[in-house]
Order: C-alpha cells, then sequence, then structure tokens
C-alpha cells in the first residue's frame, strides 16, 4: 500500500544528516513547546541531559530538525524505555506518558485529557502521528486545550483494555491508534481510532474532533460527565469479575460443541475462519489437535492440517526468511499486513510442532524450524532474550514509506539475484508476476500444488534472495523485551527441542529465561517489560502465566530443577496478589496494583491467549509434577467462574478448552531415568519425541540426580535406572505401568486409550 510522500522522508532524502550532523552539539531542548507552559526545570535538565546522552549517528524521528539535524521539539517521552513512547519523543505535542503527573495537570488547568494508544509497529498509528501528532499547529491545539498522553498497549495492556472498552461499548468496534478523550479524573467520553488530519462526509478529521471536544468541555460539562459516568460503570461492568460460579466442571459435551462452532465458520477451501480477513488465532488449531486426538474425528484434523497447510503456502509465511506475518489482508492468506510478532512465531510454532506429532508430516516440523531459526537470527537480543517485533512498513530505493516494501518482490529483481536461468522457475514457484498483488509487487508464496516438487537450487537460491533482501532497509525493529511474550517463546523453543531433538533450541529457551528472571526482576518481582537497559512496570497476570508455562516446559526439555522451582515461586506469587479468592480465576493486575476504572479478570482468548487460559493449564500441570491438590482445587474454582462463558461461547476461550481437554483426560506422568549409554537413552526419548500426548508431565532425569528432583516431584522417589539403562515410567495417579527400557514397549505406554498401567 503506497503512502504518500511525507515532508518527513522528503527532508530525510534531501540532507545527509549522518554527514551533516554527526558527532555535533545538540541545540538543546526548548524550554516550552508550541502553545504548552514551560517545562518544569527540574524536567527540562532531565530531557536536556537524554537529549545530550543520544549517539552521534542517532537520527530523531520527526520532520522538525535544526540546521545541524538536532531535533526542535522535544517532550517528557524522551525519558520513556518504550520504543513506542521514543517515536513520539521529538513530536511538538507536549506529550506526558500515562501517570499521576498528566491527571493532576489537566486538573490544576481544568482540561480534557487526550490518551493515544498505540505501538511501535502499528501502521495506522504511524500514519496519524506524520500527518496530525507531528504538525505543529495540531500539537499546538492539543497543547493549548488538552493534556496529552501517549501510552504504549504493548506495557500497559490494562490501561488498553480499559479503553478499548469503552471504544467498543460507544462504536462496537476498536483497533488503533486508539484516541480516547477523558476527564480529569480518567473517565472516558468521546473516542475513535485514526482520525485524518481533515474530514470527509464519512469520518470528522482531527483537528475539527478537538475543537469539538474543547467546546464541549467547555460549554456542556454537565452533560459530558454525565455521559463519562455512564460510560464508565459500563466499562466496569464488562471488565469486572462476576463471583458466581457453577458448581459443576465441564464435560466432553463442551468440547463436542465447541468443535461443532468452529465446523460452522470454517473454510473449506482456504482453511481459517471464514471472512475478509485472517488471523491464525481465530481457529484453537491445538484444541482441534486434541479434539482428533479424544475421539478420533477426522474432520477436527482435517481443519487444523487444511489450515496449516494454507497459511504456509500463502503470503502470511515469509519463506525467505521464515516466520509469520500478524494477519492477512484477504481469504487466500496471500497478502498479509507485513507486521511480524514475536508472539504470533512463538504460538504457530507450537501449533506446527504438535500437527507434525499428530500426523507424521515433515512439511509441519520444517515450517516449526523456519519459524524458530528466523528468530534465533533476527529476534534475538545479544543477552539471550526475545525482540517483540518489526514493523509492516519500509522505505523503497526512493524514499517513500510502504507496507510490505522490504518483503515483496518482482520478476526483474528476482532475475536479477538469480540469473535469467533459475529466475524465471523461482518466480513461478513463488507466484511473482508482471502485475504483482501490492502496488505492482509480489508477495511469495508457494504458488504451485502442494507436491509440486522444488526448481533445481532451490535452497541455494532462497539463500541468495534473503542475502539480497537484506541490503534493503529494513522495517523498523521493536527491541522492548515483554515478558509474556518470551515466556510464549521459551515454551516454543523447549517444546521443540524436547520433540524434534534440537539441542541449539533448549540452548535458546535457557537464555531467554536466564535474561527473564535475571533482569526482569527488579526488586525481586516480575516486571513487565524491559527496554533501552532498565525494566518498567509491574507484571501483568499474562506475564506471570506465560513464563510459569514456558519455565514447566523448559524443565521438561532440560531436567535442570531450577526451571521448576522458579515457575513455583511466580505461582505462589500469582496466588497470593492476583486470585479472586471468592470468584475464582486471576485478575489481570495486582492486589497492590494502579487502580484503574475496573480490576479486570481476562475472559478472552485474543491473538494471546488470555492470561487465565494458560493459568489454568499450568495449575493442572503442577498438581501432577508436584501432586499438590491444592493446585487442582484453584485449577477447579478458576473453570468454575468461566463455566457460563464456555457454555455461551466456547471458542471464545479456545486456549482455555486445552485446560478442559486436559482435566477431562487422564494425564500420564512420563519419567524417564537415564543411564550412562547416551545411545540407548536417545532411543528411549525417540517415542516421546514423536507422540502428540499432550496431556502429561514429563521428568528426565539422570541418574544421580533423582534425589535432587523428588523434593519438587515426589513421584520421582524410587525410580532408578535398571540395569544401568535409560528407564521410563508411565504413570496415572501416581499408578506407574511396568518399568520399560525398550523403545517399542515405552511407544505403546504413550499411545492414547494404553490400558497397560
Amino acid at each position: 500500500m503506497r503512502r504518500p510522500r511525507t515532508t518527513r522522508q522528503a527532508l530525510a532524502s534531501l540532507i545527509a544528516l549522518a554527514g551533516m550532523w554527526a558527532g555535533t552539539a545538540w541545540a538543546g531542548v526548548p524550554k516550552a513547546l508550541p502553545g504548552a507552559t514551560a517545562f518544569p526545570t527540574e524536567t527540562h535538565a532531565a530531557l536536556s541531559r537524554a537529549l545530550a546522552s543520544r549517539p552521534a549517528d542517532w537520527e530523531p524521528r520527526t520532520r522538525h530538525r535544526a540546521a545541524d539535524g538536532a531535533p526542535l521539539y522535544t517532550n517528557r517521552l524522551a525519558l520513556e524505555p518504550s520504543p513506542y513512547l521514543q517515536q513520539h519523543a521529538h513530536n511538538p505535542v507536549n506529550w506526558y506518558p500515562w501517570g499521576d503527573e498528566a491527571f493532576e495537570a489537566a486538573r490544576r488547568l481544568d482540561r480534557p485529557v487526550l490518551v493515544s494508544i498505540g505501538y511501535s509497529t502499528c501502521h495506522w498509528c504511524h500514519v496519524m502521528e506524520e500527518e496530525s501528532f507531528d504538525d505543529v499547529a495540531t500539537a499546538r491545539l492539543l497543547n493549548e486545550r488538552f493534556i496529552a498522553v501517549k501510552v504504549d498497549r504493548e506495557v500497559r495492556p490494562d490501561v488498553d483494555s480499559i479503553y478499548m472498552t469503552a471504544l467498543h461499548a460507544l462504536q462496537g468496534r476498536g483497533g488503533w491508534p486508539l484516541n480516547m478523550f477523558l476527564t480529569p479524573d480518567r473517565a472516558p467520553f468521546y473516542g475513535g481510532t485514526y482520525f485524518p488530519p481533515v474530514g470527509s462526509r464519512n469520518r470528522p478529521g482531527f483537528r475539527q474532533v478537538l475543537e469539538q471536544v474543547s467546546e464541549a468541555f467547555a460549554t456542556d460539562r454537565t452533560a459530558l460527565e454525565r455521559d463519562a459516568a455512564t460510560l464508565s460503570a459500563r466499562v466496569a461492568k464488562a471488565l469486572s469479575a462476576d463471583t458466581a460460579r457453577e458448581s459443576s466442571i465441564p464435560d466432553t459435551s463442551l468440547l463436542d460443541r465447541a468443535t461443532r462452532a468452529i465446523d460452522a465458520s470454517f473454510d473449506d477451501t482456504w482453511g481459517g475462519h471464514r471472512g475478509r480477513t485472517k488471523f491464525p488465532a481465530t481457529l484453537p488449531i491445538r484444541f482441534l489437535l486434541r479434539q482428533h486426538r479424544r475421539t478420533g474425528d477426522a474432520r477436527a484434523l482435517e481443519m487444523a492440517t487444511r489450515t496449516l497447510e494454507r497459511m504456509a503456502a500463502g503470503g502470511l509465511h515469509d519463506p525467505i526468511g521464515g516466520g509469520f506475518h500478524r494477519y492477512a489482508t484477504d481469504t487466500r492468506w496471500l497478502v498479509p499486513h507485513f507486521e511480524k510478532m514475536l508472539y504470533d512465531n512463538a504460538l504457530l510454532t507450537l501449533a506446527y510442532v504438535e500437527a507434525w506429532q499428530a500426523t507424521g508430516r515433515d512439511d509441519f516440523a520444517d515450517v516449526a524450524r523456519h519459524t524458530l531459526d528466523y528468530l534465533l537470527r533476527e529476534m534475538t537480543s545479544p543477552e539471550g532474550g526475545f525482540y517483540s517485533a518489526t514493523d509492516a512498513d519500509s522505505l523503497g530505493p526512493d524514499g517513500e514509506r510502504e507496507e510490505g516494501r522490504f518483503f515483496t518482490w518482482t520478476p526483474a529483481e528476482i532475475e536479477g539475484v538469480l540469473g535469467a536461468q533459475s529466475g524465471p522457475a523461482m518466480s513461478r514457484f513463488f507466484g511473482v508476476t508482471q502485475r504483482g498483488h501490492v502496488e505492482g509487487r509480489s508477495v511469495l508464496h508457494r504458488a504451485l500444488p502442494r507436491g509440486t516438487p522444488r526448481p533445481a537450487g532451490f535452497e541455494r537460491a532462497v539463500e541468495a534472495l534473503y542475502a539480497a533482501r537484506a541490503s534493503r532497509p529494513p522495517p523498523l525493529r521493536d527491541e522492548k523485551i515483554l515478558a509474556a511474550w518470551n515466556g510464549l517463546a521459551i515454551s516454543a523453543f523447549a517444546r521443540a527441542s524436547l520433540a524434534l531433538g534440537e539441542a541449539r533450541y533448549v540452548d535458546a529457551a535457557r537464555r531467554a529465561a536466564g535474561f527473564v528472571l535475571s533482569r526482569m526482576r527488579p526488586r525481586g518481582q516480575l516486571a513487565r517489560s524491559f527496554a533501552n537497559g532498565r525494566s518498567e512496570g509491574s507484571a501483568f497476570l499474562e506475564d506471570h502465566a506465560f513464563v510459569i508455562a514456558g519455565l514447566i516446559d523448559l524443565y521438561e526439555a532440560d531436567a535442570d530443577p531450577r526451571w521448576l522451582s522458579e515457575a513455583l515461586a511466580l505461582q505462589g506469587r500469582l496466588d497470593a496478589h492476583y486470585a479472586d479468592a471468592a470468584g475464582g480465576g486471576y485478575f489481570r493486575t495486582p492486589d497492590d496494583g494502579e487502580a484503574l476504572l475496573a480490576r479486570e479478570k481476562p475472559n478472552h482468548d485474543g491473538a494471546e491467549p488470555s492470561g487465565n487460559s494458560v493459568a489454568i493449564l499450568n495449575l493442572l500441570r503442577l498438581a501432577e509434577l508436584t501432586t499438590r491438590d491444592d493446585y487442582r482445587t484453584t485449577a477447579l474454582m478458576a473453570l468454575s467462574a468461566f463455566r457460563a462463558r464456555l457454555d455461551a461461547a466456547p471458542t471464545a476461550l479456545g486456549e482455555m478448552l486445552l485446560a478442559v481437554d486436559f482435566l477431562l483426560d487422564t494425564p500420564k506422568e512420563i519419567l524417564i531415568v537415564r543411564g550412562a549409554d547416551d545411545a540407548q537413552a536417545e532411543g528411549m526419548l525417540a517415542p516421546l519425541r514423536r507422540t502428540f500426548c499432550p496431556n502429561r508431565v514429563v521428568s528426565v532425569v539422570a541418574a544421580g540426580s533423582v534425589e535432587e528432583h523428588v523434593a519438587l516431584v515426589p513421584i520421582l522417589a524410587g525410580k532408578r535406572a535398571i540395569a544401568g539403562e535409560t528407564t521410563a515410567y508411565v504413570c496415572e495417579h501416581g499408578v506407574c505401568a511396568y518399568p520399560a527400557r525398550d523403545p517399542e514397549t515405552f511407544a505403546r505406554q504413550l499411545a492414547p486409550g494404553d490400558d497397560g498401567l
């Protein structure tokens, strides 16, 4: 999608910035921004220090620059670690970060508050920044009549959820950028998403909105505050916990109804959920794989595998660099929105690994490897944590900013890299045509039917295309490290390592877990985010739940008791400060956290699973590993809290269905004591790697370290490597089958429905 060339981009191409101002002294921070009161002395000094500390080759993200390239404007966001807030640090808008200072200023000056919420790789957030927030006239209007607050939704998902719920209540839909107008008491009264700078018949322009909101706040305050109170009450009701619980637990009829609901909206041709746009998360693939395992339902397996095939073959998947984009803008998974998100790639890796185990199809394992290799190569920090995302937009050779430019090709470009002999064959394979899919450029995808042989020299050609693509201006990378998303990535790497036998993947999971536990626990408590060398914000429910899940998975893959011990400690924090003791389940925020309009108890799985869905499965797994009944009791209480929601819309909690399936199964406790012969040990692990046995817990320990694990996993007591050989014990409810020392016996005991216990 080609966008008009902006003034900022024109200046960037006209001025040889690096040569003009590298190593020069900055002009300094102005005392005040257009239309704003002067900064407090302390704030101005802090901003001046922040600007002076920028490296010589740093390029400010603004079109407003002095002759030496220095930014003309600097606001409070320059003091924030969030990459998204840093993107707005040199707007002429007098931005505040979310916090008491902003709302105290609003009360003191008697002004409405604009809260603008987005994230660093958001395409339309960038558009609105360039059109409005980096425009001096618009900034002056904002600064004179409003208090402006910027929020990174990935750092503050609690704030985002509050005001997104308000926008849905107002308009029935939402998106980002999310622009909400609040009273000084933080009560919302009006909002929208992207506003163009100039209005049309169907949509008001942003300045027009500002004028109208300002006038209403000044002349009709009573009605405005009444509307704000009504809307706040609706938000609180929508997000607050309902303490009424169902006493019964779900049965298998819930899983069957969920499968029928998925089938009713399934796209038989292209897989996934029917619709004009397609998100990977709209089809709970991992649940369908479990339903097939439990019932033998061929349709459930067909829906899962067809969707995985189509996604991997479409433009949603990057066949050159690996990984998946955020969503597809068409039914064929062909033209994506070109962001790449860490959470999508972690979750899809889990789906492809499990599909390989369920079907034995090597192409699914190849996609998982390709995705993890992308994360290792392009999304891993030097210290081992995983970065958050890459942008959809990048610059073309003429300086124009376009969505997807980095990833798309023309036939001439393919031939220029590969030559006239192999270029046309690769263009046919990847569907590259003169017409293209986006502004005359083609999205690479598998255009030929599945099973068609690859062109000769395919791997070398892909490497050459990747190298050529790497020379293009890359999309922006958000190098913020989020605890929750790293938890998902730790799970993906650990589970893939255990299934595929790839040691480098468990190494990556170890490094990431070590980073989160060492660098993201200021004062001993988990933080939400790490950026620019420091942690930021208290962790939320999902941070704890996803990291706990990752640590359990890492314990199963790595056999280091540290990971399970850390998981139990985090679970203790979650139970002590996030649990709804009366109603069951967990709140998103701790009992000692910031008080917002409501204390949300998440009850919906979106692009990411809800923290409650993952937490319930964690509890069930911990109960099996530790034999602690209180974990199971807490899980049952949580499920009862969501029973009505599950009954009414089971697919709204697709990830929670995994916990229901685990609960209704008889989970296997798989204990392996390794002997001295590595080859025999690997032979014994082979059935565990390839078998789809999702409802189980695993502990693999060396013969000499059993006692070290028993304190955490009591069911290991008395287990040994018989005759010095690696021995597997498959147990249910603590009752174990005959110890297995050969892979064939072990494989039979792992099979669904095995009654050899």
